[in-house]
């Protein structure tokens, strides 16, 4: 699945704090991927469908450097990435395994991945932030994804760092991290989000006015009634 430009540049503009506080409202609680960080400071928002990996725990018969060349591998999986995804690597949290290193994101570059997302952590760690490719995830080791794990399958339904994740959920990743919008309920954030933004923008400068937060965050009837006034001024 493909994101509509314009919904990619609404929610360039929704900050993943954003984003959780109108998903808890409507009582989804757990959609912010733990363990998933910026690779580099100072990263820009970035929105994608998630592409989803799976890996099990590493099983002696089935997680080695043979498995690499497999038909079911990391390397098959990046070959069905499609331009402008998310790929979100379910690592079981595991981090002294790296599920990808600089020459398979340097792939995943190339086919116009938009970002890689992940619970666990890379390799060659150097290399991966030399091609480019945005990363979110854990951190770095030196071991090779089989010491630790067993990539079993994509676009699947996974867990990447406590929440479950299913192909073509919408991924919204920032400096907070990553959080998912179930696609059912994409199209309620983004008739909702912008107006947020809003009024938490306008909330920013009453507070820089030397506004007190009773009553002003959350807004009772009366700042309500003087939010309202100002969007017409």
């Amino acid at each position: 699945m493909s994101l509509d430009p314009e919904v990619i540049e609404t929610l360039r503009a929704v900050s993943t704090a954003t984003i959780t506080t109108i998903l808890l409202k409507k009582g989804l609680r757990n959609v912010w991927l733990r363990g998933t960080r910026p690779l580099q400071p100072g990263q820009t928002r970035l929105v994608g469908p998630a592409f989803t990996l799976r890996f099990v725990p590493a099983r002696e018969d089935l997680a080695t450097p043979a498995s690499w060349a497999s038909p079911i591998s990391t390397r098959a999986a990046i070959e069905a990435m499609p331009d402008g995804c998310i790929a979100v690597a379910d690592a079981m949290g595991v981090t002294h395994a790296g599920i990808f290193g600089d020459i398979l994101c340097a792939r995943m570059q190339q086919r116009k991945v938009e970002a890689l997302v992940t619970d666990g952590v890379l390799r060659d760690l150097a290399g991966c932030l030399a091609t480019g490719l945005p990363i979110w995830c854990q951190g770095a080791a030196a071991p090779p994804s089989v010491a630790g794990l067993t990539f079993v399958a994509w676009q699947q339904p996974i867990a990447c760092g406590g929440v479950a994740v299913f192909p073509d959920d919408v991924i919204v990743a920032d400096g907070d991290g990553a959080v998912v919008i179930p696609q059912a309920l994409v199209g309620e954030v983004l008739a909702e989000a912008p107006e947020q933004e809003r009024m938490e923008e306008w909330i920013m400068g009453e507070v820089l006015n030397g506004a007190a937060l009773p009553g002003l965050y959350p807004m009772n009837a009366e700042t309500k009634a003087r939010y309202e006034a100002s969007k017409s001024d």
